[in-house]
């Protein structure tokens, strides 16, 4: 996560593209309200919360989004894979928007579609999923 003095964050997406590839982008939210003290941005609705651990040596295949949400790590470190072979690490306090949905009408490729994602090092995954 990078922020811009006072106005922004900027935080990672993880999409899709127009031909159905996972990429990831900069998602710049506004943070509009709030006092000069404490910026925030506008609330966004979520469809619940859910918080996973993963045993140290979690791997997962490629597979997409089913519904866009929020990760958040809280402890332990993700890392993110997409089919280019290009990949992020996320440690505990950061998150990405994960919004790399299967595009209507495709059927699953699991050479062409979605991202894998792991755990690194000695420390159990720890994360929370924050429906949108």
């Amino acid at each position: 996560m990078t922020t811009s003095p006072d106005t922004e964050m900027i935080l990672t997406e993880l999409y899709t593209g127009a031909d159905g590839v996972a990429r990831f982008r900069d998602l710049r939210v506004p943070l509009a309200e709030g006092s000069p003290a404490a910026r925030l941005s506008a609330l966004i609705a979520s469809g619940g919360c859910q918080f996973r651990q993963s045993p140290v040596g979690f791997a997962s295949d490629f597979h997409c989004t089913t519904t866009p949400q929020w990760l958040v790590v809280l402890r332990g470190q993700m890392e993110i894979g997409l089919q280019d072979g290009s990949a992020r690490v996320f440690g505990p306090g950061q998150c990405f928007y994960s919004n790399d949905t299967l595009p209507p009408g495709a059927t699953f490729d699991p050479r062409l579609h979605g991202h894998r994602s792991r755990q690194l090092g000695d420390v159990p995954l720890a994360t929370l999923f924050v429906r949108c």
